[in-house]
């Protein structure tokens, strides 16, 4: 049995990319295996929050967490910001961080493009993901392949921790499905569909209704051959859409470049609209019964008691490899 942790921020609106690229990997992972998933709230905040939104997403999050299949029986789900450790060891880390590490993170530099001024968080929140890992003595991270390269750095931290002060936390692997780990906009799809993109247009919400859903793929940006063929380089729109079908289908890429051998794109693009509308359907139904009910704060409640203690006696330890406490322990 392994130990997992995995994060999504509440801002925006979840996507099928975040779906297939991060939440069907956790409910797959929790069977055999001690899973931590958390509502990383003050990530968010590395740029401005409306705080009744973000409290509603917060609420709305969980409840799709557990909507997507999350058993709180088998899992540990809980709200970062109830975690105090988490900023705590998110200071220390940033300690054993080099500014030219950081700098160098991809989405920080997307992110701070262009622009005149930036928040300091949104250069040094790495350190404090690498804070929420490294807290349970985590040993798998599933990812889409965009958090690759941040893994890698909490990679980096742990292991410098270890050999300046001694050996504290476990070196965490990286977990990436085989497909979707990586979903594209429907309007650009040579870019990551994303939950902050403005046009809404471009992704497909968990929340959509069908009709929606039906209308984004069919307006999905293709290409003029008409082939029903995986092909990231020459046809991104179609790669796209074949691995969100064989996602929700259960059928390989193969099988479905097969099946629509000879046929049209609007044939395909009704059927992958359908598969997306009812693999969708039990997660809609779940999340609104969650979302009002007591039941949501209980789960959420028992997550943060759980979480809390892992959390402090890995603080513990290195605060003592540090010399920060009084007392050696």
């Amino acid at each position: 049995m392994a130990v997992i942790f995995s994060g999504i921020q509440p801002s925006g609106t979840i996507t099928i990319g975040n779906y297939i690229g991060a939440m069907q990997q956790f409910v797959e992972l929790q069977n055999e295996n001690d899973c931590y998933f958390c509502v990383v709230n003050q990530h968010a905040i590395t740029v401005p929050q409306d705080p009744v939104q973000l409290r509603k997403n917060i609420r709305s999050l969980a409840a799709l967490y557990l909507a997507c299949g999350i058993d709180p029986e088998k899992s540990t789900l809980f709200v970062q910001s109830e975690v105090p450790a988490h900023g705590q060891l998110g200071w220390i880390m940033q300690c054993i961080a080099y500014v030219g590490e950081l700098e160098r993170m991809t989405q920080y530099k997307d992110k701070s493009k262009g622009r005149d001024a930036v928040s300091a968080a949104l250069l040094t929140y790495p350190p404090l993901m690498a804070a929420d890992i490294l807290l349970y003595n985590t040993e798998i991270v599933p990812v889409g392949d965009d958090q690759k390269q941040h893994i890698e750095l909490t990679r980096d931290l742990a292991e410098r921790f270890n050999n300046r002060y001694r050996e504290v936390f476990t070196i965490p692997e990286i977990r990436m499905p085989k497909v979707g780990a990586r979903i594209m906009s429907l309007t650009e799809p040579t870019k990551k569909m994303s939950k902050s993109d403005p046009n809404p247009k471009s992704m497909i919400s968990l929340l959509d209704d069908p009709k929606t859903i039906e209308k984004k793929i069919k307006s999905a940006v293709t290409d003029s051959e008409g082939i029903v063929k995986f092909d990231k380089e020459n046809k991104p729109g179609i790669s796209n859409l074949l691995t969100i079908y064989s996602s929700f289908s259960g059928k390989t890429v193969e099988e479905l470049e097969a099946q629509y051998e000879g046929q049209g794109y609007g044939v395909f693009k009704a059927d992958v609209a359908q598969a997306v509308v009812e693999g969708l359907r039990p997660i809609q139904e779940r999340y609104e019964e969650l979302l009002s009910s007591p039941e949501l704060d209980e789960i959420l409640d028992k997550g943060a008691e759980k979480a809390n203690y892992a959390a402090m006696k890995q603080l513990r330890k290195v605060e003592n490899a540090m010399g920060l406490s009084r007392k050696r322990r």
